[in-house]
């Protein structure tokens, strides 16, 4: 049996659509039922302009009784465990609806205007393809309604009834290419809304020590990133790609008391957002994208702090590139960038204006610049001749000689940019992008 949920968490008020999972789960585990698996935290298209908050869904899947037990999480001091294999499945999803509807309604935070939950209990997986287009485009309720109509489920949607997208797409994922974990820790109830108490020094001690994990602290910044900033009940999140670690790794930060923990299958960090364009005209709003180009129109900064550039494609068309303020020291590399230079970018693409918003960059060659330092010497009268027109030579105003372009000096400048990968710093990523850490060890 599947059980997807999304959009129960406010701006304003808090609430964490994990959260109601991890109850969800906890009650479910005390009426006898099991956890197959590790619970799913799949986050869907980052671009859509009326996205949850992190564009994050949840979903798990559930029996009567399983085999091979492992350890998923603990609430107040109790394990909770999923199981490898189905030993007996479940048959009334009519009563789980019922039950998992109710601790949705009290936890969901229904009083914010933009709170729009979604819930859905299958009994049949939901077919992959609606994940793929839920993570890279867009997706209309109507045809989530009628998918889920065609696989006998049991869904309800709240207000405009978004997060049944997002609840169903969650069912739909399948780790086919990649995969990480995130443990979650979950405050004390007295605690929520209070400011977390996280030591800064154990969580670098931390992400220096557990090497599977990242994300986990911006230096240059001073930025905690496991750290939320929202009123909401998560302590704090580690991410990674190995669940032994993550529970080291959460032995070593110092923090408050907390009343549990869950770790999270989850497509975070692994770019599957992403989509190959080989034309620019081919490049939609809404999408994320990775496009090669020649740099086209150097940088420049607007106000706002806010670096753009332009890159045009083999096929001559153009589109322009930013790397916004919140990139930090990011924006000193683009900022290096000159016509002629080769890169390859990835990043989600804005409406208005028409823009790729850098995630990272791959700068595949850098441009020779060679720039003229002295005009050429006239023979007969020693003084520096006069340019023409560009590229056109050079003519002494005394006597009329003429000189080739070559005749003046040149020099070759130092660039100071090698060619690479490059990517905004930790506390500018995004959840799906996949961080250079995991892009080199699978190289």
């Amino acid at each position: 049996m599947w059980i997807g949920l999304d959009d129960t968490d406010s701006t304003f008020a808090g609430g964490c659509t994990t959260y109601v999972a991890y109850l969800i789960i906890s009650y479910l585990i005390k009426e006898g039922y099991v956890l197959i698996g590790y619970p799913r935290l799949v986050r869907l298209n980052p671009n859509i302009p009326w996205k949850t908050r992190g564009n994050g869904a949840v979903s798990f899947q559930i029996a009567r009784r399983g085999r091979e037990k492992f350890l998923v999480g603990m609430n107040y001091g109790k394990k909770i465990y999923g199981y490898r294999n189905i030993e007996e499945d479940c048959d009334n999803h009519g009563e789980i609806f019922s039950q998992v509807k109710k601790i949705l309604e009290e936890e969901a935070r229904l009083n914010d205007k933009n709170t729009n939950p979604g819930l859905v209990v299958s009994k049949k997986k939901i077919g992959y393809e609606l994940y793929k287009k839920a993570v890279k485009g867009i997706v209309f309720l109507d045809e989530v309604t009628s998918l889920l109509d065609k696989n006998g489920a049991l869904y309800i949607g709240y207000k405009n009834k978004r997060g049944l997208i997002g609840a169903a797409a969650s069912i739909a994922w399948n780790p086919v290419f990649d995969k990480t974990y995130e443990l979650i820790t979950y405050r004390k109830k007295e605690k929520i809304g209070s400011k977390r108490e996280i030591d800064d020094d154990s969580v670098k001690i931390m992400d220096e020590t557990i090497k599977t994990t990242f994300d986990n602290y911006d230096y240059i910044n001073k930025h905690n990133r496991i750290k939320p900033n929202s009123p909401c009940p998560v302590l704090y999140g580690i991410r990674g790609d190995d669940t032994e670690d993550l529970v080291k790794a959460m032995n070593i930060v110092k923090s408050e008391e907390f009343q549990g923990w869950i770790i999270f299958e989850s497509n975070q960090a692994t770019d599957e957002h992403l989509q190959k364009k080989e034309k620019i005209k081919d490049v939609k709003p809404f999408e994320s994208v990775i496009v090669k180009g020649t740099v086209y129109k150097e940088p420049f900064t607007i106000t706002g702090g806010h670096v753009i550039f332009s890159i045009q494609d083999a096929y001559n068309d153009t589109i322009d590139c930013a790397a916004y303020e919140p990139t930090k020291e990011f924006r000193n590399i683009i900022k290096k960038l000159r016509k002629g230079d080769i890169v390859e970018v990835y990043g989600g693409v804005r409406e208005e204006p028409f823009t790729i918003n850098l995630e990272k960059i791959k700068i595949l060659n850098v441009a020779k610049i060679v720039e003229k330092i002295e005009n050429p010497v006239c023979e007969k009268c020693g003084k520096h001749m006069k340019s023409v027109g560009k590229k056109q030579g050079f003519r002494c105003i005394r006597c009329g000689a003429k000189a080739k372009r070559e005749k003046a000096k040149f020099t070759t400048i130092e660039r100071n940019l090698s060619p690479g990968f490059y990517e905004v710093p930790v506390c500018a990523r995004r959840h799906l992008s996949k961080p250079l850490k995991r892009i080199m060890k699978e190289a």
